[in-house]
C-alpha cells in the first residue's frame, strides 16, 4: 500500500532518515522543516499521514496537530507525533491535540510502517465516507437532516481477556466510558457475546494469539468490519502489535496502562465509530433520496429503469395507469389532497399486488407496476382488480375534510421474445395507457401488435 506521508521536523538529519525509511517501503514522502510549513503543505497537498515532531521552535508538534484538526480541509489527516518524550501526560497532551498516535525516538521500523498502513487506511475509509455524505447532501432537504452524533453517551464495549484479574482491571479503568464492559476470553466466547450494539473491541495479546485470531475473523465479516479494535500488549510485543495493525486493529497501547491515556484513545475510537455510522446512514438516506419517491414512498422512475434492466431476459408484464382527470382534483380541491389522493392510490396498488412486484411512482400522477413471470392474461385480471379497488371507494382527503372520488386507465404491455429493451416496453404500455383514455378512461387496454384482438383476463389471479 503506497501512501503521501509529510515528514515535519526541524532536523533536517531526522527528516532524511525517515524519508530513507518509508521510501524503502514505497511510500512518497513530503517534508516540511517548521510547523507553519507543515500546515501550508498539508492545505495544499492533503497527504494521507503526518508525522509531526513534538519539539519543534516557534511552533511544536502539539499546535500543528491542534491546527491541523481545526482546519476542515486537513481535519481527517491521521497525525502520528514523533518524540523522544515518553511520559504518559506527554501521550495525553497529544491525544488531547488530536493525535493519532505516538512513536518515540529512535523509531521502531516495523511499528513505523505498521501505523503508517493502518492509519492511511483509516483515512481512506473516512474520505470514502465523506464523499459518500456529499451525495448525500446533493438530495437531503431541509426536513430531513442528518443525525446529530451524540459523543456524551457512554459506548458498549467488548472486552477480550484471558486473564480474569488483567480484565477486571481494564473495565475498572474504562468504567467511566462504558454503559456495559461484556468479557470475553476466547474466541468463540467474543463471537457470542459480539451484538450490534457494541462500539469497541479492547484485545489483549496473549501467547496464544486469541486476540489476533479474533480481529482477523472481525474483519472478515461483513457486519464488523469496521469496528474498531484497540491492542493491549507489554512492551517488548511490538512485532505482535504491528502485525495486529496489519490484520485491521485501528489502536493500541502499551503496559503498564496509563488510565488517562487509555480513556483518550478509547473516546477516540469510540467517536470516529460514531462519525462513521453517521456518515454511513446519511449515505444510505441519499440512495434512499436518490431510488424513492418522496410522497408516496414508492420507487421511483430511476430505480424503475434499472430494475427492467435486469428483468428483460425473463417473462415480465407491465401495469402503466394513471389518475383520471387529477388535474380536476388539483383545482377543485388543492394540492394537498391532491397530494392525500396519490398516496393513497400507492398504498391500495400495493396491497393489491405480490410482494415481489415492483410498484414505482413514474412521474406526475402516472404509475408502473412491473410484474415478473406474468403473462398478459394473467396481468390484465390484476390490473382490473386494480381498477374496480380505485372506482368502488372514494379516496379519503383529510385536509379537506371530504371523499374524493376517482378512477383510472390502465395500459398493459408483456415482454417480446426477443431483442426486447427497457425503452421499447414502456413505450408500448404508454401506448396502451393512451389507448384506454381514448376508449373513454376508466377502463384497461392491453397493448397488441396491429391486427391481433384484446387477450380475455385470466379466470383467477395468480
Amino acid at each position: 500500500m503506497t501512501a503521501r506521508v509529510l515528514v515535519v521536523d526541524d532536523v533536517e538529519v531526522n527528516i532524511k532518515l525517515l524519508e530513507a525509511k518509508l521510501t524503502s517501503e514505497y511510500f512518497n514522502v513530503l517534508s516540511a522543516n517548521s510547523g507553519q510549513l507543515a500546515l501550508e503543505i498539508a492545505e495544499r497537498e492533503r497527504p494521507d499521514v503526518a508525522l509531526l515532531d513534538v519539539m519543534m521552535p516557534g511552533m511544536d508538534g502539539f499546535e500543528v496537530c491542534r491546527r491541523l484538526k481545526a482546519n476542515p480541509l486537513t481535519a481527517d489527516i491521521p497525525v502520528v507525533m514523533v518524540t523522544a518524550l515518553s511520559d504518559a501526560s506527554d501521550r495525553l497532551q497529544g491525544l488531547e491535540a488530536g493525535a493519532d498516535d505516538f512513536l518515540t525516538k529512535p523509531v521502531n521500523d516495523i511499528a513505523l510502517f505498521a501505523r503508517v498502513r493502518s492509519l492511511v487506511r483509516l483515512k481512506r475509509m473516512m474520505e470514502e465516507w465523506r464523499l459518500r455524505e456529499e451525495v448525500y447532501g446533493k438530495f437531503a432537504t431541509a426536513d430531513q437532516p442528518g443525525s446529530e452524533i451524540d459523543n456524551k453517551r457512554p459506548a458498549r464495549i467488548l472486552l477480550f481477556e484471558e486473564n480474569p484479574i488483567i480484565a477486571a482491571q481494564i473495565s475498572k479503568l474504562v468504567e467511566p466510558l462504558a454503559s456495559e464492559v461484556i468479557l470475553a476470553r476466547d474466541v468463540a466466547e467474543g463471537q457470542a457475546k459480539l451484538d450490534s450494539e457494541v462500539e469497541l473491541v479492547i484485545a489483549g495479546l496473549s501467547e496464544s494469539d486469541g486476540a489476533l485470531r479474533f480481529v482477523s475473523q472481525l474483519r472478515a465479516l461483513e457486519a464488523t468490519r469496521l469496528l474498531p479494535v484497540v491492542l493491549i500488549a507489554d512492551e517488548d510485543e511490538v512485532a505482535r502489535v504491528a502485525k495486529g495493525l496489519d490484520i485491521g486493529a485501528n489502536d493500541y497501547l502499551l503496559r503498564p496502562l496509563d488510565r488517562n491515556e487509555l480513556i483518550a484513545r478509547v473516546r477516540s475510537q469510540v467517536r470516529r465509530k460514531r462519525v462513521q455510522d453517521r456518515l454511513r446512514e446519511n449515505y444510505q438516506r441519499s440512495l434512499s433520496l436518490a431510488l424513492t419517491d418522496g410522497l408516496t414512498g414508492l420507487y421511483n422512475r430511476r430505480y424503475l429503469s434499472a430494475h427492467l434492466d435486469g428483468l428483460m431476459a425473463r417473462s415480465a408484464s407491465v401495469l402503466m395507469f394513471d389518475i383520471d382527470f387529477f388535474k380536476k382534483v388539483n383545482d377543485t380541491f388543492g394540492h394537498g389532497a391532491g397530494d392525500e389522493v396519490l398516496i393513497e392510490v400507492a398504498a391500495r396498488t400495493q396491497r393489491n399486488v405480490r410482494g415481489f412486484d415492483l410498484v414505482a411512482r413514474y412521474g406526475g400522477e402516472e404509475f408502473v407496476v412491473v410484474m415478473p413471470e406474468t403473462d398478459l392474461p394473467i396481468a390484465l385480471n390484476v390490473a382490473e382488480r386494480l381498477r374496480r379497488t380505485i372506482e368502488e371507494q372514494a379516496v379519503g382527503a383529510p385536509s379537506v375534510g371530504q371523499n374524493i372520488p376517482i378512477t383510472i386507465s390502465v395500459g398493459v404491455a408483456e415482454t417480446l421474445a426477443e431483442g426486447d429493451t427497457t425503452v421499447a416496453l414502456l413505450k408500448r404500455a404508454d401506448e396502451a395507457l393512451y389507448a384506454a383514455k381514448h376508449k373513454g378512461r376508466n377502463c384497461v387496454v392491453a397493448w397488441m401488435p396491429e391486427g391481433q384482438t384484446q387477450p380475455e383476463p385470466a379466470a383467477k389471479d395468480e
